[in-house]
């Protein structure tokens, strides 16, 4: 997924080939080559960001193995008609609860995990409602790709306690939604859980 930013992606684009030549390559002096390709990457985003370059090489180029999407799980849980959000306690936006996947786990017990984290319920998922291209519906644009996984869940017990994470926990109706964390959940998002809880029975799941 291009950002619409030209530098950018010509950086994104070298890095992700320097890390696939250092996962394949076999030759040292190539995988010297791909290395500092891989370098060159990082200093043109350190540059284009204005981040220290020590934070972009961890941010940028922190992954090894051929380059994949990263995946990201966010609960749908539902009562009354009303959906749960938890406000994070760093931006004081709302959110689905949810987070990057765990590498030791599918994307469904991920969700699980999630949940019961950030607002302390136990629930069960029941239908993947969407998988998603975060850069096609979320913004900023990020240059590492990130799939997110929306779970319509069904709430089995538990009971919200302030963590790390998340300081308060509520449900809401659609016409009178919180201030968003839209780099995690947009209004059409939260709309598009919505009419998947009212169609579970001949959803299809979304993608792309």
């Amino acid at each position: 997924m291009k950002t619409n930013d030209q530098f950018t992606d010509w950086a994104a684009e070298l890095q992700s080939l320097a890390q696939a030549g250092l996962e394949y390559g076999k030759d040292i002096f190539d995988c010297e080559r791909y290395t500092r390709i891989r370098e060159i990457a990082v200093e043109m985003m350190a540059e284009r960001t204005g981040l220290p370059l020590e934070k972009m090489k961890t941010l940028f180029a922190g992954d090894e193995g051929y380059q994949t999407p990263k995946i990201e799980t966010r609960a749908a849980i539902f009562k009354n008609n009303k959906i749960l959000m938890v406000k994070e306690r760093m931006s004081q936006d709302w959110s689905l609860p949810g987070g990057w996947n765990d590498y030791d786990l599918s994307v469904s017990e991920n969700c699980v995990k999630e949940a019961r984290e950030e607002s302390g319920r136990d629930v069960k998922p029941i239908l993947l409602i969407a998988l998603q291209d975060r850069n096609r519906h979320n913004k900023p644009i990020r240059v590492t790709n990130i799939m997110k996984a929306f779970f319509l869940c069904e709430e089995i017990d538990g009971k919200f306690q302030a963590n790390d994470e998340t300081e308060e926990c509520r449900y809401f109706a659609l016409d009178n939604l919180p201030k968003l964390s839209v780099e995690r959940n947009t209004k059409e998002q939260i709309a598009m859980c919505f009419d998947a809880y009212h169609h579970a029975d001949t959803w299809k799941t979304l993608y792309d």
